[in-house]
């Protein structure tokens, strides 16, 4: 199903649903294609309002908090007239480009776009925004766009091993000089996306920086007052931030100071996860399991209480973590759309948190004690309205895996295939839960085994690693190498790889499960549980094609700064991102 047409998604709510406070206690330019003949309207003239279009895909409430956070006010757009009255326009596009395209003409809003743009007044384009000015794009296409820029937006090409999508913080190779990059020289901004827009003689005036992700593409034009990037400065932290207000006030300094060490090349990620829960008193806490146990072994047996989530976040996001992570990990035993706590607790980590937020636990089908049924995509949707980037899927992908390879048909209908479908794979995280099992020979189970570097108790050489639901309480007949294959086909953008056996150990990741998994598919892995020294996150990443690590314990308890962790990366010559 396409993404809302304006009336019924975000544009409706307004900004005032947004503003709410929280409290969780509880030149001239070339190409102007069809150019309509009878859109006027007077600009607005407010200087302190910016006017945003946003057509109800995805999360744009972390775009919201940026230009809020830098004392701007928000018009939303909600019919062409509104945009052709900005005097100020920013576009976060997201989702997939057929479905924007679709809304965009249905509403009348891509004529009042290109007239605008036609006009030169000041426009921001953001990841779809960027893309959509292109010619057309091959994603579900091709489909036409607005066809302001020469060019074909492609899907990058994963046939050599490539890992798509292209996740993560990247450096820029900026080749104009313009007001809109001024202090992002030598910073990595953050990147989320498949499809990219590549350099040619035809827009190579338009372009004012490139990425390289297998090859060089374009990561932002300038021509005029019309600006547009492929990253996210909403979700680049100090950087964007700035980004964004050399756009809203244009005659800021652009002062950033200077990067501690040069971006480079695409970095690997550190990523602080958050399992959050209610204690015994009915408080939403941050805790920690040991192999999955969150209460503690004392006499008291309470949940382990190691903070308030969204202060936890926030001080994460302060210490230089890549994207914080949260997991409902009680999310399974309710009804998520009644989780209202949790949905405040994403509405206030997005004000205060400009690095990508995931956020897991109970994404499913659901039938309310009515009888009302609710899709997956209706429960991924509000969450991504409360701020999430990424939705994570445990339990609903290991079962949509199972069925798929009994039937080798994708029906379309389980959590995994709706949501990436309409917000694009790269807004879809699988979690993968396994617990090692030993076997003295590959031969004595159907799923991939992998030769272990430490012995199991009767001194076996080989292991696989079932899968769990559940939050680790149930098996499943299915093996995590064969899970991450499945889900992989079936649209996820990334995997998030848990071993229970490691989890709250210390002793170090699962180098054995990671490299099996990491060197089997071409998305993004994330490597999690044991982390219990720097040396850990190094090893990961020096032994494993893991494009991130997660820790949870080591942050909360301050054993391990996040800090000392990108210090020893950087000593190890990782590439990472230092503030």
């Amino acid at each position: 199903m396409p993404p809302p047409p304006p009336s019924q998604g975000a544009m409706a709510t307004g900004a005032a649903n947004h503003a709410l406070p929280c409290s969780v206690g509880r030149s001239k330019r070339t190409n102007q294609r069809r150019r309509p003949a009878s859109l006027s309207v007077r600009a607005s003239g407010d200087a302190n309002t910016v006017t945003l279009l946003d057509y109800g895909a995805g999360n744009v409430r972390s775009v919201r908090n940026a230009i809020r956070h830098l004392g701007f006010n928000i018009r939303d757009v909600r019919s062409p007239e509104d945009i052709l009255a900005a005097d100020r326009l920013v576009f976060p596009g997201v989702g997939a480009f057929g479905s924007a395209m679709d809304v965009l003409n249905r509403t009348g809003m891509a004529d009042a776009l290109r007239e605008y743009i036609r006009m030169d007044r000041p426009f921001l384009g953001i990841c779809l925004g960027l893309q959509l000015l292109f010619d057309s794009s091959e994603e579900n296409g091709p489909v036409s766009g607005l066809g302001v820029i020469p060019g074909v937006v492609r899907r990058f090409d994963s046939s050599e091993g490539l890992i798509v999508p292209h996740i993560g913080w990247n450096a820029l190779q900026i080749t104009k000089d313009t007001q809109l990059l001024q202090g992002a020289d030598g910073q990595h901004v953050y990147f989320v996306h498949s499809y990219h827009a590549l350099p040619s003689d035809a827009n190579k005036d338009w372009i004012s920086s490139t990425c390289n992700y297998g090859e060089s593409f374009i990561s932002s034009i300038s021509m005029g007052n019309i600006q547009a990037v492929q990253f996210h400065p909403e979700k680049s932290g100090a950087t964007g931030l700035n980004i964004f207000e050399n756009f809203l006030s244009p005659h800021s300094s652009g002062a950033k100071a200077p990067a501690r060490r040069k971006a480079s090349k695409l970095a690997k990620r550190v990523i602080a996860c958050l399992d959050v829960r209610s204690n015994d008193n009915g408080d939403l806490v941050v805790t920690k399991g040991d192999q999955y146990d969150v209460r503690d072994h004392s006499s008291s047996k309470e949940v382990r209480n190691l903070g308030k989530p969204v202060e936890l976040a926030s001080q994460y996001y302060i210490d230089g973590a890549d994207e914080v992570s949260f997991l409902n990990i009680t999310g399974f035993r309710a009804f998520p759309l009644g989780d209202l706590p949790m949905l405040e607790v994403l509405r206030c980590a997005s004000e205060k948190v400009f690095v990508p937020l995931t956020v897991g636990g109970g994404i499913r089908d659901f039938t309310d004690e009515s009888g009302r049924y609710y899709s997956s995509l209706e429960v991924a949707s509000e969450y991504f309205r409360s701020g999430a980037d990424k939705i994570s899927i445990g339990s609903d992908a290991v079962f949509a895996a199972e069925a798929y390879l009994q039937t080798g048909v994708k029906t379309g209908k389980s959590s995994l295939e709706q949501i990436s479908r309409v917000y694009g794979n790269q807004a879809v995280v699988v979690s993968i839960d396994p617990r090692r099992v030993y076997v003295k020979s590959p031969d004595e189970v159907q799923f991939r085994t992998v030769k272990v570097s430490s012995k199991g108790p009767l001194g076996e050489e080989y292991a696989w690693y079932q899968c769990t639901v559940s939050g680790g309480r149930d098996s499943r007949p299915i093996g995590a190498y064969e899970l991450a294959k499945a889900v992989e086909e079936l649209g996820a953008g990334e995997i998030l790889l848990n071993c229970i056996d490691c989890d709250g150990q210390g002793g170090g990741f699962d180098i054995d499960l990671i490299k099996m998994v990491s060197d089997a598919v071409t998305i993004p892995v994330i490597a999690s549980s044991g982390a219990g020294a720097v040396e850990h996150f190094s090893e990961v990443f020096e032994k494993t094609n893991a494009s991130a690590a997660l820790a949870a314990g080591i942050f909360h308890r301050k054993e391990v700064p996040i800090l000392a962790v990108k210090e020893h990366l950087v000593d190890a010559g990782v590439e990472v991102r230092m503030q």
